[in-house]
């Protein structure tokens, strides 16, 4: 059976669903064991967080750990994604960073638990709740997995809930195809090192408002490009890139299409204009974070090449 040593691993278990004719019936799961208590165990798998009260379980054992980025692979990359949405408003709890701004996405008002906070990791979290409290906030905590698993079984105790698991993806340059020879039938994928009143009317739309920090965010990198698509005079895609990470990573968000103007491909050609942007940048990499549950978005960047890096879970303290 498993025992607290087992937490952080990565384990299968066996669970029974129900029973047909008298007899069981059984179904596995594989993930990081994040939690185990007298009552249930957590798991961190490929398909979000899966909860297994121990009365459920026939059988379980730790399993080799699966091919998988570093812990320093996943922290480089948390902070390049960091460095590309960056919050106005910031602080640090040893190695932890502390984000606001204003409410205007998760990402950018929550804390990244990655290193060491110079502290217990409870006094940690008390003294994250005290920060955002200072300024009228609720307290998030952003959680790479499995990286920052004891921090999540930490919130889980306190009762903090959990927004849904988001993939953060990432694909070599070299391994995506260029953007393709321009068509006269299509309108062409424009670039600036600004937004236009347009580009953040949709970022606006989209993100439900754009407080002053959100234009913050959105463009205080010192690589950055705005990509846009019009056609017959209104503007109908768009995209931002970043390259940060020490010019490694390309960062690609709010990547949008306007719903009569999809099933064109414009997605995926304001996506190929950004990579083209980045590799004569010098840029090696691209991430985006996608939450999992977003279908169409997942299979176009499985399409175009992206992999699962890691994935997170925004924690949200209870009110």
């Amino acid at each position: 059976m498993l025992r607290q040593q087992d937490v952080g691993h990565r384990i299968v278990v066996r669970r029974i669903v129900g029973i047909r004719e008298g007899r069981p019936l059984f179904t596995d799961a594989l993930g990081d064991l994040i939690e185990l208590s007298e009552s249930h165990i957590t798991l961190a798998t490929d398909r979000g967080r899966l909860r297994v009260p121990i009365g459920e379980i026939h059988r379980a054992r730790r399993v080799p750990a699966a091919r998988r980025p570093t812990a320093g692979a996943v922290v480089a990359l948390e902070l390049a994604a960091d460095e590309a949405w960056p919050a106005p408003v910031r602080g640090q709890l040893g190695d932890w960073l502390l984000r606001s701004a204003d409410g205007w996405t998760g990402r950018a008002n929550s804390a990244l638990p990655v290193g060491d906070p110079d502290r217990p990791l409870a006094a940690a979290i008390d003294a994250v709740q005290r920060w955002y409290a200072e300024r009228g906030q609720p307290a998030m905590v952003n959680t790479p997995l499995p990286l920052a698993a004891p921090v999540g079984a930490e919130l889980d105790a306190r009762g903090w809930a959990a927004r849904p698991p988001v993939l953060v993806q990432a694909a070599p340059l070299a391994a995506l195809p260029p953007a393709p020879a321009g068509r006269t039938d299509q309108p062409p994928v424009e670039l600036a090192g600004a937004p236009s009143e347009d580009w953040l009317g949709i970022a606006a739309g989209r993100k439900g408002g754009l407080p002053d920090a959100a234009r913050h965010v959105l463009t205080a990198v010192e690589q950055v490009r705005f990509a846009s698509v019009h056609a017959d005079g209104r503007l109908v895609a768009v995209g931002r890139g970043t390259v940060t990470g020490q010019g490694r990573w390309l960062g690609l968000t709010l990547i949008e299409v306007l719903p009569e103007a999809r099933r064109q491909g414009l997605a995926d050609r304001v996506i190929r204009a950004l990579v083209d942007w980045a590799r004569a940048e010098g840029a090696t990499h691209a991430f985006l974070q996608v939450e999992q549950r977003n279908t169409p978005a997942v299979a176009l960047y499985r399409g175009l090449g992206f992999t699962t890096h890691h994935t997170y879970l925004t924690r949200v303290a209870p009110v």
